[in-house]
């Protein structure tokens, strides 16, 4: 007789989850380093945080951006660990150690453009991207992203909107010191940060809810799950007009199979009443499980 062996379930905080933590770090730090190198630095676009106080102290005074970022750091971090915790600032000292040293290391590669307008969309990219993917990694690459941690555990703000307000304070000093114009181009770099962070952690493909309000609850329940292929959960509502209490179907399906389902709710009901809205993260059994 045959036994199935059950595949072993590996825990969330295991070792393959710390080593792809550090993996993540590692690779976000650089991305990051370079986009601070090859766009932000050359055109005097202080994008916020501690590199962007790195740029104004260089043009100020030629003190080269990775130590500063270092001496910026140090109290930073200690208060990342008394907040935060002592795993938070094991993560946290592979990113605030890993991201200077790797602009010193890239501070002599070929700047591809000295448009300010270019530097500052792909300096934002750039940023956004090595972020998102420290962030997804669990950790911090040191500075004020510290400050935006832990302004999103005692406000519940997102974090996108966190780092915005503390690099919005430091673009604001670049007005005042460096040039409001490029203070004006930091800005922009700013927005497409904040965006592709939130597209790093999120994902970009958007899954899809709909709720069905139906009086043909048993048609419609039967073709979503044999033709559709998806569950779904029936909501009890009431009607604000009436009062009468009426059943509402939530089905949870893929951005593609959107005009599927919408086709397949006219074919039982078009009288059916259907709301369809963006759902950005789903974890469970049918849909991909992002960690």
């Amino acid at each position: 007789m045959q036994t199935s062996r059950r595949k072993p379930v590996i825990p969330v905080d295991g070792l393959e989850r710390n080593v792809l933590d550090v993996v993540l770090i590692a690779v976000g730090s650089f991305i990051t380093a370079l986009a601070f190198n090859l766009f932000l630095l050359p055109n005097q676009i202080a994008s916020g945080g501690v590199s962007g106080l790195s740029i104004i102290i260089h043009e100020w005074f030629g003190l080269e951006p990775a130590f500063t970022q270092w001496l910026f750091n140090i109290p930073l971090f200690v208060a990342g660990v008394i907040l935060l915790g002592r795993q938070y600032g094991v993560r946290t000292l592979i990113g605030t150690v890993c991201l200077p040293l790797l602009i010193y290391l890239t501070r002599d590669w070929p700047i591809p453009t000295a448009n300010p307008l270019l530097a500052s969309l792909y300096g934002g990219i750039g940023v956004g991207l090595g972020l998102g993917l420290v962030f997804r990694g669990r950790g911090s690459t040191g500075g004020l992203s510290i400050v935006a941690q832990l302004l999103q555990k005692y406000t519940g703000l997102s974090l996108s909107l966190c780092v915005m307000l503390t690099d919005g304070t430091v673009i604001a000093l670049a007005g005042f010191t460096l040039s409001l114009e490029n203070a004006l181009y930091a800005l922009i770099g700013l927005y497409v940060t904040g965006k592709v962070i939130d597209a790093v952690e999120m994902g970009t493909s958007y899954t899809k809810v709909a709720y069905i309000i139906t009086d043909k609850k048993e048609e419609m329940t039967s073709v979503i799950l044999k033709d559709l292929d998806r569950g779904l959960t029936e909501l009890t509502g009431k009607g604000g007009y009436t009062g009468e209490s009426r059943p509402v179907l939530m089905v949870v399906i893929g951005q593609s199979e959107t005009s599927r389902l919408k086709t397949l709710v006219r074919s039982v009901d078009p009288e059916a009443f259907v709301v369809i809205s963006n759902a950005q993260e789903v974890l469970g059994k049918g849909f991909k499980i992002q960690m």
